[in-house]
């Protein structure tokens, strides 16, 4: 319910028209008729075309044996096999609109299993990121936190979701790549609108960086480089401790319209940025460390079980009421730091993996390569 309430707020945000008609019940208008069609993306119909849907045969589908007694209609192509080092496109269309929601149960390793989105026929992608990365979840197939975010929810078992409004104006490409070494799958369905998109509405982008382990006395980059204007809405954070000891004490800074040095925005904590504090309730029994997880709208914090030495943490925190606004520029960066002796801070070299979200006037600046699969696999 709580999602169904300040959605209609959510989206108003992102595309900068006024809320303050909704403001006092933000279900209203919900029923308000819209000059929009209602469209959806699925292996059962690629390209999301009216009257398309189900119309695979037995002699493409990927559950053809399952359908075999049924036949065409009959849930005949509910997935995508992907091949080690092959990219699929999950989904191509012309036309202007909005993305609104977007599910998606994968299978294989979800750290070398890209997901890459392009607006308008652009030859570089706005959105590179693992898929589990993508949906606050980086740890890996079996570890999956429950999120219950307003962006971003993530149910039994592996049920993906994401609400991020995603504009298009001449239509959108989203592929899937496998960098790693067996098979992936994916069940999905991209929901979205064909209606007008305002003149100013800027274009959704997400970013995925990696360093393990954070070389000493380095500060983490979780983006840099973005050029243009627009408002950051978003950060995910897999943070790997791989020492003993408390782990959160790094600051946050955003480097705003030509900031060098100093940012303009600094925070005080990684567990305060993500709005925790007192290192999320942490209990040392020996080797043993306890935490309390949340999941709330805008913020959450999960400690995945792990039989390792490493200890590792899942947080997102959404500007959503609070986006990041920058004209020119925009760079973030986080501090790795924990405690030593005679109460002096201890910089770490931890494994740290983000994704920052956000969303500005096109063209971006093309991303970092991602490193290669070796350098993104996860480590058991």
């Amino acid at each position: 319910m709580m999602t169904k309430h300040v959605f209609p707020y959510l989206l108003m945000v992102f595309c900068g028209l006024s809320a303050m008609d909704v403001m006092a019940n933000p279900m209203e208008g919900l029923c308000a008729l819209k000059d929009a069609d209602t469209r959806s993306i699925s292996p059962e119909n690629f390209t999301g075309e009216k009257g398309k849907g189900g119309m695979a045969t037995l002699e493409e589908g990927t559950a053809a044996h399952a359908a075999r007694e049924l036949g065409q209609g009959w849930k005949v192509n509910p997935y995508v096999n992907i091949e080690p080092g092959a990219t699929v496109v999950l989904g191509e269309t012309t036309g202007m609109g909005h993305i609104n929601h977007i599910w998606i149960t994968p299978t294989g390793e979800y750290r070398t299993t890209i997901l890459r989105f392009y607006w308008d026929d652009e030859i570089s992608p706005s959105v590179e990121v693992p898929v589990g990365d993508f949906f606050a979840a980086g740890w890996g197939m079996g570890k999956e936190p429950r999120i219950t975010s307003l962006a971003v929810c993530v149910n039994p078992r592996s049920g993906f979701n994401c609400y991020w409004q995603m504009p298009f104006r001449k239509g959108f490409k989203i592929t899937m790549e496998n960098m790693g070494e067996k098979k992936a799958r994916a069940f999905y369905q991209i929901d979205y609108t064909l209606e007008s998109v305002p003149e100013d509405a800027p274009y959704f982008h997400a970013q995925f960086r990696r360093v393990n382990p954070l070389p000493e006395k380095s500060v983490y980059t979780i983006v840099d480089g973005i050029k243009g204007r627009g408002h950051y809405v978003g950060t995910y954070l897999a943070h790997g401790a791989n020492s003993p000891g408390w782990w959160g004490e790094g600051e946050i800074k955003f480097f705003i319209d030509g900031d060098t040095e100093f940012p303009t925005i600094c925070g005080t904590g990684e567990e305060d940025y993500f709005c925790g504090s007192y290192g999320y309730n942490e209990k040392e029994d020996g080797d043993k460390y306890t935490y309390e997880n949340f999941s709330s709208p805008y913020t959450g914090f999960h400690h995945i079980p792990f039989e390792g030495v490493q200890r590792r943490f899942g947080q997102y925190r959404w500007h959503i009421t609070d986006p990041v606004c920058f004209k020119q520029d925009m760079r973030v960066t986080i501090q790795s730091l924990g405690w030593q002796s005679e109460g002096r801070y201890l910089p770490l070299q931890d494994d740290l993996a983000s994704v920052a979200y956000w969303y500005q006037v096109e063209p971006h600046a093309p991303f970092p390569e991602l490193p290669g699969g070796d350098a993104l696999a996860i480590k058991n």
